[in-house]
């Protein structure tokens, strides 16, 4: 059986992607997946607030690849493999359907991450896949029948095959046993971040979340637009987060210490919003500007703003100083925010960095330095921003490598 073995390295979406689909494939395969913590598809669990997001309602492959600030043409040759429509049709054969929310995002109808682990937990069940927890793996070693995978306990396996789906790593150190073979990684970096905003008066808002705001990073070309969360160290929520997967690397070389220019309105930009709010002072002249918001902003980020600008509570509309409103139109429009630092965002972290993609064959997830070894997920140096993007990648590179092994 020896010589029909696969080792599965990660026991997350795309290990456990890969395993299932090589077992089901190809019956003669004995398939062994180990995982090194004491848990199995952990981040599928947690993903989506508990709801999974388990891929995006994407229209076509060119759409989705460019969602991936890393791996772009890669992705857009492996999706030629397996998208979208092959996810949904591979867990509604297996009895879970999933639904797409307006944004895009799809989720299982159940809105709960069990029914997915269940799903492939059974399907592992079902084609004998062995799981093998709290096994670390310290070395790989070629040898002529395939591969000698040693693990930290002093004892190892032989395998015909193995599939590195380990996640990714966020330190280059941790990539020694892959360098050791001959692998080139690119430096990881940490990808879907928060802003840190220490002393930030605008941490006091806690909880108020605006349906869309634009940021852009003073002196960069990054920009970005979306739902924003004010949190008690500083910002985060889709906006923020795509906007750090974009800067993943920009953002790091500066240690996380730059500026962040909010539009609350991204409607307007200051010349337009000075105009309309001439316009107001007609219209609400009498009325009262804290009680009166006509933006549709939350009212806590109103009067936060208004109080931000030196506009007291009396303050009418038609009686609102020159410069109070100069500053009101700015804080609306260019709000400058310093940020020193970033937060995990929640466990669903994601690096960008990892196995040159240059070195990996995208139609069969194998790598061109040594054969015999593929690659799904994290591990490589592709990363999507947030909405299901980096799920479809898992489900993609996990079938592939599934797929070819067997052709072997």
């Amino acid at each position: 059986m020896i010589n029909n073995r696969l080792v599965v390295i990660g026991g997350g979406a795309a290990g456990f992607f890969c395993a299932v689909n090589a077992a089901r494939l190809h019956s003669q395969l004995e398939v062994i997946v180990i995982e090194k913590s004491s848990k199995l598809l952990s981040k599928v669990k947690v993903s989506g607030g508990g709801r999974c997001n388990v891929t995006h309602n994407a229209p076509d492959i060119l759409y989705m690849s460019k969602r991936y600030p890393r791996g772009q043409h890669f992705v857009k040759k492996t999706f030629n493999h397996f998208f979208v429509p092959d996810t949904i049709s591979w867990f509604k054969e297996r009895g879970v359907s999933l639904k797409a929310e307006a944004d895009g995002r799809m989720f299982p109808v159940t809105d709960n991450s069990q029914t997915i682990i269940d799903c492939l937990l059974k399907e592992a069940d079902r084609y004998n896949v062995k799981i093998r927890l709290n096994v670390a793996v310290t070395a790989l070693e070629k040898t002529e029948a395939g591969w000698d995978v040693q693990l930290q306990d002093g004892s190892s396996l032989q395998a015909s095959y193995v599939c590195v789906a380990a996640g990714g790593y966020a330190q280059a150190d941790k990539f020694a046993w892959l360098k050791a073979l001959g692998h080139q990684i690119v430096v990881p970096m940490p990808s879907l971040f928060t802003f840190n905003m220490p002393g930030n008066p605008i941490t006091s808002l806690m909880g108020v979340s605006v349906e869309e705001a634009h940021i852009k990073i003073a002196g960069t070309k990054l920009q970005e637009k979306g739902p924003l969360l004010i949190t008690h160290w500083g910002m985060s929520g889709p906006c923020v987060l795509r906007l750090s997967a974009w800067g993943a690397r920009e953002l790091g070389d500066i240690q996380y210490h730059f500026t962040a220019i909010v539009n609350w309105l991204p409607a307007f930009n200051e010349n337009s919003l000075r105009d309309e709010i001439q316009g107001l002072r007609f219209t609400l002249g009498g009325q009262k500007m804290h009680h009166k918001n006509p933006f549709g902003l939350p009212q806590r980020l109103w009067q936060f703003l208004l109080q931000q600008s030196g506009i007291g509570e009396d303050i009418r509309w038609a009686d609102m100083p020159a410069k109070e409103q100069h500053k009101l139109v700015k804080s609306l429009t260019a709000m400058e925010c310093g940020v020193k630092g970033k937060t995990t965002f929640k466990e669903e972290f994601v690096t960008c960095g990892g196995i040159q993609l240059s070195e990996i064959d995208p139609n069969t997830m194998e790598s061109k330095v040594a054969p015999g070894l593929f690659f799904a997920g994290e591990v490589m140096d592709v990363d999507g921003i947030t909405g299901g993007f980096n799920f479809q990648h898992a489900w993609t590179s996990g079938w592939i490598a599934a797929s070819s092994i067997g052709r072997n």
